[in-house]
């Protein structure tokens, strides 16, 4: 995985929901997240990167490097770690290094690297959402600190790597109204109860009429080159936040989908300009304020390109 990203990134992400849920509180009922001071709706950064991870994992269908590191029904992530010292050559290597220096100090060179720093650049390859968003791959608490001779008695971790991509909360541009539906059924389920307490009410569902919600991101260019992000994964998550909701779809998030995807790239890697004098550049505004918004056609979304600071490009993605 060549080609590290080498331009910082901060980007404006804005997307909106139509008659569902777009992020369920579980504290609350699973009702929509909400500020409950300005009563607008929240969408979680966990939420927004789940529904990348699952639009790499259905388009690269396994492929090598492209695997994902969080999901369900898998190998707990601790077992994913241990697959870097089973499956790793350069791993098992950096462990016989470090073994061999533990054992004569004097006779053996000690390792320039150690053999959790090996595991981590592994760990950084094979994974997508690793050398994406980072992890923290040293919670096992089987096996010794120092390896032995004993190859199964190692603690198989592989530290922590910080991830280029991070996202923020989105957050809706006006405040949301929450409502509740009342779910009846007419079907029985059990034969050995009966009919008439299986139908009717079984339960609620709630919903936001219309949200459009706005998320920032930034990406950086020197801890790309740490994990070995790469210009083909910058592209694969362009990608993905364009396309995510199109693959998520549920009767409980109603009509989602990504309607701006604005990014600023930087010339350098430390970067040209404040993320946040960029971000206020893009503005949405309700076109008429006296009716209920609706529709993405109710809004206006601008982008201020007038006197952009040097070394600043603007890239509308959609």
């Amino acid at each position: 995985m060549s080609n590290p990203v080498k331009n910082r990134h901060d980007f404006v992400l804005i997307f909106d929901v139509q008659d569902g849920n777009p992020n369920g509180d579980p504290d609350a009922g699973n009702l929509p997240r909400v500020d409950a001071e300005t009563g607008c709706g929240l969408v979680t950064d966990v939420c927004l990167k789940r529904k990348v991870r699952d639009f790499v994992m259905l388009t690269k269908q396994g492929q090598q490097n492209y695997d994902i590191w969080v999901k369900s029904k898998s190998l707990t992530l601790n077992e994913q770690v241990e697959r870097a010292y089973d499956e790793g050559d350069e791993v098992k290597n950096a462990v016989e290094a470090w073994k061999a220096w533990q054992k004569d100090k004097k006779k053996n060179p000690k390792p320039v690297r150690h053999y959790e720093d090996v595991a981590k650049d592994w760990m950084c390859r094979r994974f997508f959402d690793i050398r994406t968003f980072g992890a923290v791959m040293s919670t096992s608490d089987k096996g010794d600190d120092e390896p032995s001779d004993d190859m199964s008695k190692i603690k198989k971790t592989a530290g922590q790597a910080r991830g280029p991509v991070q996202l923020t909360f989105a957050r809706s541009v006006d405040q949301i109204v929450s409502l509740e539906h009342s779910i009846s059924v007419c079907a029985a389920r059990k034969a050995d109860k009966p009919v008439e307490a299986q139908i009717g009410i079984q339960g609620r569902k709630n919903t936001v009429p219309y949200g459009i919600y706005v998320s920032h991101g930034f990406i950086s260019a020197h801890l790309a080159n740490q994990t070995g992000f790469s210009e083909e994964d910058l592209k694969l998550f362009w990608e993905a936040l364009q396309n995510m909701f199109e693959h998520d779809r549920s009767a409980a998030r109603g009509l989602m989908a990504t309607r701006k995807l604005i990014v600023f790239k930087h010339s350098s890697a430390l970067g040209n300009a404040p993320a946040h004098a960029l971000f206020e550049r893009v503005t949405v505004n309700r076109k008429d304020g006296s009716k209920p918004a609706r529709a993405f056609s109710d809004y206006d979304v601008k982008v201020q390109r007038d006197n952009l600071p040097a070394g600043i490009e603007v890239l509308e993605l959609i």
